[in-house]
């Protein structure tokens, strides 16, 4: 059987990134980007179809028949409905842990940034600031060690508990993660756990790496921010919508919270109103385009791991399904 293989969204991986052909007969055919409504008649005749926003629902799957695999260009799933899959026997394979130093790198990254007040450093350098000054140095913002600070972390898969390591082993920082029902007993061993209540009020920095589930969407809202320290910062590289995003611009406008530096919106890519256009002037809000995987290095293996899942499904050996 000669496989037809349709990537939908090629310019979600970067150009320079090599991804190589599969090892079989196929026919291969890509596109930059591929809307919603077009999903459908791009993908007639395809065996195998590759994603990473573009979403392929039931009504894709119900006209395109010839589909047996679905290769996810992400971990993320969401953008498939993966329960009329298993009714069309549709293989869905997503990619893991090629986010492992990428994530971490960029959240401590973020980290430093604001803690450092990096931002508002070069601003006022840019601006003049130095030059005028009438010493070596000036204090127009404030510098705050992250050593034996507590570090609130959601999320205790792989990228949490990497931040933690780092964290610890790295920063000397006391990492800490939120408790929740679905905590699994192989994933406390060696982790610090706190109720709801004691993670938001005690934590330093929180650092956001959990999934959008109906437990954790909107987790960081208003009452949240008030109950935090006023000299906390947030990070999130997560998912967007885990933060409320109109409360976390009242509470640092209000200055609930010192700053937040985000990678992720729940709509993206944003409009002119999104709120957080209004806080980007501010020295500590930092805002970056959902680019803590993007790493050279990272998007290789996500492209690599890609192809070997497609190529294990070929071979009768099915890897990274999605259940």
């Amino acid at each position: 059987m000669e496989h037809k293989i349709v990537f939908l969204d090629r310019e979600t991986i970067a150009p320079h990134i090599n991804i190589r052909r599969p090892n079989f007969e196929h026919e291969w055919a890509e596109y930059g980007r591929t809307k919603k409504e077009d999903v459908t008649e791009r993908l007639q005749g395809a065996t195998i179809a590759i994603t990473n926003k573009a979403p392929i629902r039931k009504s894709t799957l119900d006209q395109c028949v010839n589909l047996k695999m679905i290769a996810i260009a992400a971990t993320g799933f969401d953008i498939v409905d993966v329960e009329e899959c298993k009714k069309r026997n549709i293989v869905v394979s997503n990619i893991r842990g090629y986010a492992v130093n990428t994530v971490p790198e960029h959240t401590f990254a973020l980290i430093l940034s604001l803690k450092r007040s990096l931002i508002g450093y070069r601003k006022d350098v840019a601006a003049g600031e130095w030059i005028k000054a009438a010493q070596f140095c000036f204090f127009n913002h404030r510098i705050n060690d992250i050593s034996g600070s507590i570090l609130g972390i959601i999320g205790e898969g792989s990228l949490g508990s990497s931040v933690a390591k780092i964290g610890k082993n790295g920063f000397g920082m006391k990492p800490v993660f939120l408790d929740h029902d679905f905590v699994k007993d192989e994933e406390r061993k060696g982790k610090i756990f706190l109720s709801k209540k004691e993670f938001f009020s005690s934590s330093d920095i929180i650092s956001i790496h959990c999934p959008l589930t109906p437990q954790t969407e909107n987790l960081l809202d208003l009452n949240t921010f008030k109950s935090m320290k006023n000299s906390a910062i947030v990070i999130n590289t997560a998912r967007g919508a885990v933060i409320n995003e109109e409360d976390l611009c009242k509470a640092i406008k209000d200055k609930l919270i010192a700053g937040a530096a985000i990678d992720v919106l729940a709509k993206e890519p944003p409009e002119n109103s999104h709120p957080y256009m209004e806080l980007l002037s501010l020295p500590n809000f930092i805002l970056t385009p959902h680019t803590a995987w993007a790493s050279s290095e990272a998007m290789q293996t996500l492209s690599d791991q890609m192809i070997d899942n497609i190529e294990n499904f070929v071979d009768g050996n099915p890897s990274n399904i999605v259940s």
